[in-house]
């Protein structure tokens, strides 16, 4: 079900449609619609997409996977096309799939993950919390005195240079649910989440967040 749809301007002369899903959206439905709108993007027939939703809880496995990171196979597992390892989804975490046309904007994959890591950056400093890139691991990291914990992952893949795939931020799902993987491959750290750090935020607030942000990186 959709609950919202709108159309932000952006001065690259392109609209960028927004959807959110009010409900969780089974994985293989994602990614169905995902790849249709990718390609109709690439062929010119239908505009730029982000979609805003939660999955029930899974794992997914990207291009880089290993085998030893799947501890507690708890819940589905979905091989992906995307890049990256593996990754949790579940309720209370906000995922951005992002369907953008590079070939019009910017035909570079490193400035694109990027503009994606700033993206996720400027959304939580909008909602009061520090994140930062870290030299060698994925996502997006927070600074809790002697530790670092992650609480947003990113994943791409690029197809036709139509992007699919995109980024999760954790707001307040059950962190527990992590500890069937070894996120991300990295084993010396944990995850977090706006909830987790005292930040008392609903997913409609992220999304207000999420779309000044977007606008703000990818104008």
């Amino acid at each position: 079900m959709v609950s919202e749809s709108l159309i932000l301007d952006l001065p690259v002369k392109t609209q960028v449609e927004w959807k959110t899903s009010d409900s969780a959206v089974p994985y293989p439905e994602a990614l169905a619609e995902m790849e249709a709108r990718a390609a109709a993007i690439a062929e010119g027939t239908a505009g730029e997409l982000v979609w805003l939703l939660e999955h029930p809880p899974i794992y997914t496995a990207g291009t880089s996977a290993q085998d030893s990171d799947l501890l507690d196979a708890r819940f589905p597992v979905y091989h992906t096309g995307r890049g990256g390892q593996f990754t949790y989804h579940g309720p209370g975490q906000r995922v951005g799939y992002a369907m953008l046309d590079l070939k019009r904007r910017k035909p570079d994959v490193r400035a694109y993950v990027h503009d994606l890591e700033q993206w996720l950056i400027e959304t939580l400093k909008e909602l009061g919390v520090k994140g930062e890139r870290r030299e060698g691991r994925v996502g997006i990291w927070v600074g809790r005195g002697l530790r670092e914990d992650k609480i947003a992952a990113l994943g791409v893949r690029i197809k036709r240079w139509v992007t699919f795939h995109g980024v999760a931020l954790n707001v307040n799902p059950d962190l527990s649910h992590f500890s069937g993987i070894v996120p991300c491959g990295v084993r010396a750290h944990g995850v977090t989440s706006l909830a987790d750090l005292g930040i008392v935020a609903t997913m409609a607030d992220v999304d207000v967040a999420l779309k000044k942000s977007f606008e703000k990186i990818f104008g």
